[in-house]
């Protein structure tokens, strides 16, 4: 799972293997250690209505609710948004890069763009 922060802005990006481990398990989390201290992001599944962050002790938080869940899974819905101020919410599905990159993308969805390069 990758995330980006950029302003108020907060995208998640989940790789095949995190998706599927995401809907087994209702959560999924990943650690960046800074030494002394931890960064954690998650994504759980909560019985809300709409995607929610929160962010507490060094943990970022994003809510998915259960209805989303069910339809990321079973279509092929790349991902959800909120744009509830001050917060922009996405959570999507990663693909691989039409362009060259160095990282392994082995794991990430197929490009539906990648037929038009």
């Amino acid at each position: 799972m990758k995330i980006r922060i950029k302003g108020n802005s907060l995208r998640y990006r989940l790789t095949k293997s995190d998706v599927d481990t995401f809907i087994n398990n209702g959560d999924i989390e990943e650690t960046t250690d800074f030494g002394d201290q931890s960064l954690v992001y998650s994504l759980k599944r909560f019985p809300g209505s709409q995607l929610t962050a929160e962010f507490k002790k060094n943990r970022i938080t994003m809510l998915m609710p259960d209805t989303m869940v069910y339809e990321w899974h079973t279509t092929d819905i790349v991902g959800f948004e909120s744009n509830n101020a001050p917060l922009y919410l996405l959570v999507e599905k990663d693909f691989v890069c039409l362009d060259n990159v160095l990282e392994d993308q082995s794991d990430n969805y197929p490009n539906p763009n990648m037929d038009k390069c």
